[in-house]
């Protein structure tokens, strides 16, 4: 049975900063597009994958770097939403982005649609730090970490750690102005990560955590919708198969796979915070103590969201536009077995995986189905504009994450 969207209220793709090939964001205009929503975005420019869209109604040309002042993009958002004109569906795809709804709400409530959470919660779910005091709070499992606040206290640290570790920015709201690494990197030795430190000012605004060796370590994702009283209403969970750079960056081939304990873990931890809307969560399975360790809680829906489907044809993106829009969400079991690959991606992550003879002991032997990132024959524009896109700034961006882990690990030899 179709969904019974509500094709009177758009959706807006809401992300801030210079990051053209973004697959989520395109995943979002054709998820609610199909179902005749009306989809607008806001793009760096008007030659980006998303903009070329044949689902998308209008592309808003807005670079923005992320770290403009809050007033200035919360009045650039209520100008689009003067030119859409009517109340509309917001759905960000970076921690930015989340973080300026919630705590804007008053401002933005009035042209907006979007899921009503306490404003301070977002902002200390997107922070590395934020996150780990809460698991404590809740006893959710996450991986042992410091928070240094001086160089003098990462060589403390440095004195007494156990390498591996890994080192990640602290603040999301950082990475655009001033990061202290290109994403998750593994730090091999005490002497890596006293070079990288020097890098680092005199506040380091990093995390330095626990490294969960591979051979013991089992990747898995869990997206979610919660309504209003931090209930859910679409759960998923699946098994990453790889990753760009390997083993630390984002998805890069995932599986669905039911895990009843895991779905567990995540509604309750949604509800003790009392969190209300979409999330994209990364675990680590630990096989030496046999728990599941929280790396990351993303307040804003997942990149790789579209892996997941019931089979009523809910995902979270189109859960929530019909929470939001008084329409029923359909229940449904996940489709499990079903692959999501990011084909600009993937392509040098199975290279590096094949190398090292990782292999995911739970991912299925065969894939019931499989949806692509970028490539969809409904909307080939996307995946063309992306491959002439990639061959510049997008290899220079993967360069640049494998360089950041290969000066972390690369010390070891020295």
């Amino acid at each position: 049975m179709p969904l019974d969207a509500d094709r009177e209220v758009p959706g807006l793709i809401v992300k801030f900063g210079d990051y053209p090939l973004h697959h989520g964001g395109v995943g979002a205009i054709r998820s609610l597009g199909r179902m005749g929503v009306p989809m607008y975005a806001i793009t760096e420019d008007a030659y980006t994958p998303a903009a070329s869209s044949r689902y998308l109604k209008r592309a808003f040309v807005w670079p923005t770097t992320g770290a403009e002042e809050p007033d200035h993009l919360v009045e650039g958002l209520l100008r689009i939403g003067r030119r859409i004109g009517r109340p509309t569906v917001l759905i960000p795809t970076d921690e930015e982005a989340a973080v300026l709804i919630a705590e804007h709400q008053d401002a933005l409530g009035d042209r907006f649609l979007f899921p009503r959470v306490d404003p301070a919660l977002p902002r200390r779910l997107a922070s590395k730090q934020g996150l780990h005091e809460l698991c404590a709070e809740h006893g959710i499992p996450s991986p042992a970490a410091a928070f240094p606040q001086s160089y003098d206290d990462i060589a403390d640290f440095a004195e007494k750690a156990r390498f591996p570790i890994v080192a990640k920015n602290r603040e999301a709201f950082v990475r655009r102005s001033r990061p202290a690494v290109n994403g998750t990197t593994k730090i091999a030795t005490r002497e890596g990560l006293l070079a990288l430190a020097r890098d680092w000012g005199t506040r380091p605004g990093v995390i330095l955590q626990e490294y969960l060796p591979r051979e013991d370590a089992e990747d898995w994702i869990v997206h979610a919708y919660a309504d209003a009283d931090a209930n859910p209403l679409a759960l998923f969970t699946g098994v990453k198969v790889r990753s760009w750079p390997p083993h630390a960056g984002m998805t890069a081939n995932a599986y669905v796979v039911d895990n009843p304990e895991l779905a567990d873990l995540a509604a309750r931890f949604v509800k003790q915070i009392g969190f209300s809307g979409v999330i994209d969560l990364d675990l680590r399975f630990d096989r030496r103590d046999g728990r599941y360790k929280l790396l990351d809680f993303n307040p804003r829906m997942g990149a790789q969201f579209r892996l997941f489907e019931s089979e009523s044809g809910v995902d979270v993106v189109r859960a929530m536009h019909l929470d939001l829009t008084g329409r029923r969400v359909p229940e449904g079991e996940q489709r499990a077995g079903q692959r999501y690959v990011v084909e600009n991606i993937d392509v040098p992550a199975l290279l590096a995986y094949r190398r090292s003879g990782y292999t995911t002991p739970h991912a299925p032997g065969r894939p019931s189905g499989t949806e692509l990132a970028w490539l969809a024959g409904d909307d080939p524009l996307p995946f063309v504009t992306m491959l002439a896109r990639l061959v510049r700034p997008g290899a220079k961006h993967l360069y640049e994450l494998w360089r950041t882990n290969r000066r972390g690990s690369g010390a070891s030899t020295n």
